[in-house]
């Protein structure tokens, strides 16, 4: 019988895994800023709530997660390293695809993730359906409101429906796909369109985490018992550019969502002197991260090379005679 966390607990916990994805992610802007790595990179500084609260309520060893192109921080609250995501973004050997996968293409020990919008819908269905097949585990797929936009959302929602697969869609709504305002994209409720196809939907801020956790335990609880979709429709907001640097968002409507931000929310309701001690670990285990995938050793080519053609290739059209 598994025992309920304390609210006491669960806030540790929680304040944690918020404050080491901050603290990796806006390490992660402050290294690209300083060419110290390249391609590019999609943070979720201000939406970690999301992430603790709702991947902690999984089973790591049984369950699965799939990702967006903004997976940082469901990668490190389903338990990865940050020394394993900053020696891949370097395009390290120790990394979490040896260096070769990039900020948005992580596949580690039943977390995937790709940059593709609503690439890895039908994937995750997929999945649940062979895990109940198996008789094991469940998954949860992230998704953002620009992915609602997708064809391919739809069809894995009725397929997920229509067969019963045992899987969470969490819908983290933070109001923009890039910078684009949902209200000149979509008509209608994007929440009310998971509920067309007979899917459970909640809706849910993603302010207060604690709760947010609370929640996701029941209706992965409902998923796991009955084998039948659901959906977290979750309320949140973004405080960083959607990618490196560009963001053309209203200046003065960030700066106000900073004074809801929910990570120093959440910080206030643990006495001082913890959660400064909290953050100082965190600090120093993201600069030895930093330093020792640093230091780590290129990533190296992988795949075998493909044998040469030994038979010609056949004309296209007769050599002779007329054509057809």
């Amino acid at each position: 019988m598994q025992l309920v966390q304390s609210d006491e607990g669960l806030t540790v916990e929680l304040y944690t895994q918020m404050a080491t994805i901050r603290r990796v992610e806006e390490t992660l802007q402050a290294l690209f800023r300083q060419g110290r790595m390249r391609g590019t990179t999609h943070v979720s500084i201000g939406q970690e709530a999301c992430a603790a609260g709702v991947v902690g309520a999984l089973d790591r060893q049984r369950d699965f997660v799939f990702s967006t192109h903004r997976c940082h921080g469901h990668f490190l609250a389903w338990g990865g390293e940050p020394r394993a995501l900053f020696a891949e973004l370097f395009g390290r050997e120790t990394g979490i695809c040896g260096g070769l996968g990039g900020s948005q293409h992580l596949c580690w020990s039943g977390f995937f993730s790709n940059g593709i919008q609503a690439g890895m819908a039908p994937v995750a269905v997929g999945m649940a359906l062979s895990r109940k097949a198996a008789g094991e585990g469940i998954g949860a797929a992230f998704l953002g409101d620009g992915t609602f936009g997708e064809g391919t959302l739809y069809e894995s929602m009725n397929l997920a429906a229509l067969w019963g697969a045992p899987l969470l869609f969490v819908v983290e709504d933070n109001g923009y796909a890039q910078s684009t305002p949902r209200r000149v994209q979509h008509a209608g409720r994007l929440s009310a369109r998971p509920a067309a196809f007979g899917i459970e939907t909640v809706v849910q801020d993603a302010r207060d985490p604690v709760a947010l956790r609370r929640l996701a335990e029941a209706l992965i609880l409902a998923v796991r018992s009955d084998c039948r979709p659901r959906c977290l429709y979750l309320h949140t907001y973004r405080l960083a550019a959607h990618s490196r640097s560009e963001d053309y968002r209203d200046p003065e409507e960030v700066q106000a969502r900073r004074q809801r931000d929910p990570l120093p929310a959440l910080r206030r309701r643990l006495p001082e002197d913890q959660a400064d001690a909290i953050d100082r670990e965190i600090a120093r285990r993201v600069a030895e991260a930093v330093a020792a995938a640093e230091s780590d050793p290129p990533a190296q080519p992988r795949g075998v090379p493909l044998p040469a053609a030994t038979l010609p290739l056949a004309p296209l059209l007769p050599t002779g005679g007329e054509r057809a």
